[in-house]
């Protein structure tokens, strides 16, 4: 039996739902099917783009399939060119190696890393032979021979000071005759030996009661310790390079590079060793008149050395590291 309800509102037809916009209608089954489609503007202009992108990506690795024959060969090729970036690198570093190991070694076992300048003494003078014995004798200190290098051109080395005096062992010449200087002017050297090398600098020199200048001392010991130290890690370095070779991988030449740095930090450190010393031991025993001084082409080799091996060491390092990162990155693609 129908209620008093129903039969109040019988004749009110059904209605949709409203809102406050009015009636929306509800949306058919298959919309959202169509929208995954792409049958609206949005996702149809997402659905052309990535199918574009995917032509395009298809047409490139067909080509490069059919340059290097395949995908093996289309990777084969990429190892190829990155070794080969990877080589010459290597190669270049190799070659700014080996000229400042020339250089350095050159420069260690030449006399002109300081010079210096003065007028051609007056013969027959028992001072200036006096001098020369005092140069030569195994007890002169530090200011018999630095006079004698002043006063007679000498150079300096790293092991050796040189003078350059006249040929004639008693150094007299008849009056009125002038000397061919060309001809009977001589250069002779004394080694410092191991003794003179790790002796005391004094605050005076030649003063053995003025007290020891730790200074000086220990910047003359660096600046003849630090060359050989330079030189033998560039060795090693090389051995560590020639292994990395024979063992076709770069990734050891890491360690070659950080040996050519600390090569490269040794000969600067034994080249400003080398120019405050100078600078200082000028300061005690100061040049005498008409007499000048300046750094010879031994100092300027070992200079131009620094720089080639921190290029080096740049390039080793450089070509190591990113060739373990490319063969990374190849290895994670090729198992993707």
């Amino acid at each position: 039996m129908p209620s008093a309800a129903s039969r109040c509102f019988s004749s009110v037809p059904p209605t949709t739902p409203t809102s406050p916009l009015g009636s929306v209608a509800r949306p058919s089954p298959g919309w959202r099917r169509r929208r995954r489609r792409g049958s609206y503007g949005g996702g149809g202009l997402c659905r052309e783009v990535r199918q574009k992108r995917r032509g395009e990506s298809r047409v490139l690795w067909f080509e490069l399939e059919g340059e290097a024959g395949g995908a093996g060969g289309w990777a084969s090729s990429l190892n190829a060119r990155m070794d080969n970036r990877f080589a010459t690198a290597f190669v270049i570093a190799c070659v700014l190696s080996l000229i400042s190991t020339i250089y350095m070694a050159a420069s260690i076992g030449t006399d002109f890393w300081y010079e210096y300048r003065s007028p051609v003494q007056e013969n027959s003078s028992d001072l200036n032979k006096s001098i020369w014995n005092d140069f030569a004798s195994d007890e002169a200190d530090e200011k018999t021979y630095n006079d004698a290098l002043f006063r007679y051109n000498g150079t300096v080395g790293l092991w050796r000071r040189c003078i350059t005096i006249p040929q004639n062992t008693y150094w007299y010449n008849p009056p009125g005759i002038e000397r061919p200087e060309s001809h009977d002017m001589v250069t002779k050297c004394m080694s410092f030996t191991l003794t003179e090398q790790f002796m005391e600098k004094f605050v005076d020199p030649g003063n053995h009661n003025s007290g020891i200048d730790l200074l000086r001392t220990y910047l003359w010991r660096c600046q003849f310790l630090l060359p050989f130290v330079s030189l033998g890690l560039m060795c090693f370095g090389a051995l560590i390079g020639l292994c990395a070779c024979i063992c076709r991988s770069l990734y050891p030449t890491i360690a070659t590079g950080i040996l050519h740095l600390l090569a490269g930090l040794c000969t600067l450190g034994s080249v400003s060793c080398y120019v405050a010393g100078i600078e200082l031991l000028h300061q005690k025993l100061e040049l005498p008149e008409n007499v000048s001084g300046e750094f010879g082409w031994s100092f300027c080799l070992a200079c131009v050395s620094a720089p080639l091996q921190f290029m080096a060491s740049a390039l080793f390092i450089w070509a190591a590291h990113t060739n373990r990162k490319e063969y990374t990155l190849m290895k994670a693609y090729r198992v993707a």
